[in-house]
């Protein structure tokens, strides 16, 4: 039998995705067109394609009401993606950028943006996709009176004014949003250009409220702006991309599959994106979910001899072990094996990550989250060492330990598990492992770790470098005169501690006299002592009236390299006095040697 060929002389479907905050309806949203469209329409007349929804013309219409008139349409319906989120957006590309032809982006009313929400809006302007904003939730506004199914202006007219006034309240704080966000928007019905004006569409998935707008502005948007990129030649070999790569019983490896252009059949040969790049096999069978009404036979797929775009297509061949999530895939038909193979490794070189010999490893879910993770990451000026598609394995740690940075012994995961024991490994080898379905999140938690790793190493240079000081013999303080020397001292500036050589400046000239042994604070010993403090310090070396003296000034000895990262790591960490204590003995060096210490 032939497969549902969703196309209306040579234009196909536009691919329609959900993004938004999770939370804020994305799933109930596609539940919802889902239902009503099955209510309204004949049961069979919405058709569930695999990954995917698809909602022909002649139900939106039924579900729109006047607010569409169908023989102004030549485009045959809308197909969804049914994975919400923007996972499934930044996974799914397709030659030159997002597969989705046009987007939802879900906000709620109550809410309005949150972190995913903008993360999701950047996604959206970086590839460029036309998007919708459905403003969800407008039912929870306190006082609203439901009216199911309604068209929004509507049900709006029906509600009093104070529920009006919260209703503009909360809408215009989501334009204002999006205006920081840098997209100009409006109420839907006020917009005259979608190009340049972004939409925004009041709705309810829970009551229905506002869907028939909805589908009635994305078929708007598409027959207006999108009606040439729906162009394709439907009879020609089919080119899509694998949603996901998964065991089914009684097929093996299947790859779910987004046909958005030509026709996939029963026979044909293959080519799709591999871990090793690309992977030539032959189609063993096509496979499309069971009509609602036929679920309880065996198998929940049925068989078909073709699909064409747009669709969502499960297909089984052998060989798929290695095929990738996110991955290109074409039909080959009479075309040459070499070119098509060519094609494909074209598309998986479009999304080839960066890498270094020092950095992280990344791991992502799909091809397209893998580039916005490695998009993300050179943003931040992350380094990366390896970047693959697929769960964090114990080889991935392996991988991160043989980096020399502390800093890059680490594995970021977007929207992957951990297999096997290697978490434990992790644990054991000290690799760091970040997990999150959150991009920006892995970034930040990766940078705080960054940031206490340096921290530390700041912390640990700190305990082992000399600290500038400058001190002055206070007269009549002499408690011994040699063996050691003990004098009380005043610490004009810096920071004196045990064990540090000291001397005085002759000319430009440092003099060493002796080690400060001990320093005693009102009969305490103690290991250092701050500027503005007296206190009794032992100093080896010297005898008082030869060599130091009542009143002399004398410094902390400090060695150039310890001067150096003092003032080229250190500044920031030490306090002013410390700062003007270096700042003057560097000054007395370079008088004599200006690149002393640099």
């Amino acid at each position: 039998m032939s497969g549902d060929t969703q196309q209306h002389g040579g234009l196909r479907t536009p691919i329609v995705a959900v993004l938004g905050h999770v939370d804020h309806g994305k799933t109930s949203l596609l539940d919802k067109i889902r239902g009503s469209t099955v209510i309204e329409g004949e049961a069979g007349a919405i058709t569930q394609h695999i990954g995917a929804t698809a909602v022909p013309l002649d139900v939106v219409s039924e579900v729109a009401g006047s607010l569409v008139d169908p023989t102004e349409f030549d485009l045959p319906g809308l197909l969804f993606i049914d994975t919400p989120g923007h996972h499934s957006f930044t996974t799914l590309r397709s030659r030159g950028g997002a597969l989705a032809d046009i987007a939802i982006l879900v906000v709620d009313v109550n809410d309005g943006f949150q972190p995913q929400t903008e993360e999701a809006i950047k996604i959206l302007a970086d590839s460029q996709t036309p998007f919708v904003v459905a403003a969800n939730k407008v039912d929870t506004i306190p006082g609203w009176q439901v009216h199911e199914d309604a068209p929004i202006q509507q049900t709006l007219d029906a509600q009093s004014d104070r529920v009006e006034q919260q209703f503009n309240e909360k809408l215009y704080e989501i334009i204002g949003e999006l205006s920081d966000a840098g997209f100009t928007s409006d109420f839907y019905w006020r917009v005259q250009d979608f190009r340049s004006n972004v939409g925004v569409v009041p709705v309810s998935a829970m009551t229905g409220e506002g869907i028939p707008d909805l589908l009635t502005v994305l078929m708007g948007l598409a027959q207006r702006y999108m009606k040439e990129d729906m162009e394709i030649d439907v009879r020609g070999p089919g080119a899509g991309t694998v949603l996901e790569v998964k065991d089914e019983q009684g097929f093996g490896t299947t790859l779910d599959v987004i046909l958005y252009d030509g026709t996939v059949r029963a026979d044909d040969t293959v080519v799709v994106g591999g871990v090793n790049g690309p992977i030539v096999t032959d189609v063993r069978a096509l496979l499309k979910p069971r009509p609602l009404a036929e679920i309880r036979t065996e198998s929940r797929f049925e068989k078909v001899d073709e699909i064409a775009a747009a669709a969502g297509v499960k297909i089984a061949a052998p060989d798929l072990d290695d095929a990738i999530a996110g991955a290109p895939i074409r039909a080959v038909r009479g075309r040459d094996l070499d070119d098509v193979i060519a094609e494909v490794q074209a598309e998986l070189a479009e999304v080839a990550v960066d890498t270094g010999e020092e950095g992280v490893v990344v791991k992502a879910d799909t091809l397209g989250s893998l580039e916005a993770m490695a998009n993300a990451l050179e943003e931040a000026e992350i380094p990366i060492m390896r970047a693959e598609v697929g769960d964090i394995a114990p080889r991935d740690v392996a991988m991160a330990t043989t980096v020399e940075e502390e800093e890059y012994r680490a594995i970021l995961g977007f929207n992957v598990d951990t297999l096997g024991d290697a978490a434990d490994r992790a644990e054991q080898d000290d690799v760091e492992v970040f997990r999150s379905d959150v991009i920006y999140q892995l970034v930040e938690e990766y940078e705080a770790f960054v940031e206490d790793i340096e921290r530390r190493q700041k912390e640990a240079v700190f305990e082992n470098v000399m600290r500038p000081a400058r001190f002055r013999i206070l007269s009549d303080h002499v408690f011994r005169q040699s063996d050691p020397a003990v004098v009380g001292v005043e610490v004009l500036s810096g920071t004196l501690k045990r064990n540090t050589p000291v001397g005085y400046f002759d000319g430009n000239e440092i003099e060493r006299v002796g080690v400060v042994k001990g320093i005693q604070d009102q009969g305490e010993d103690v290991d250092e002592v701050r500027a503005g403090n007296e206190v009794a310090v032992s100093i080896d070396g010297p005898t008082v009236g030869r060599g130091i003296d009542e009143g002399d000034e004398l410094w902390v000895d400090l060695p150039e390299k310890h001067a150096k990262v003092l003032e080229q790591e250190l500044l920031e960490e030490i306090p002013a006095d410390e700062r003007e204590a270096l700042h003057q003995y560097l000054e007395t060096q370079r008088k004599r040697d200006p690149f002393w210490g640099k």
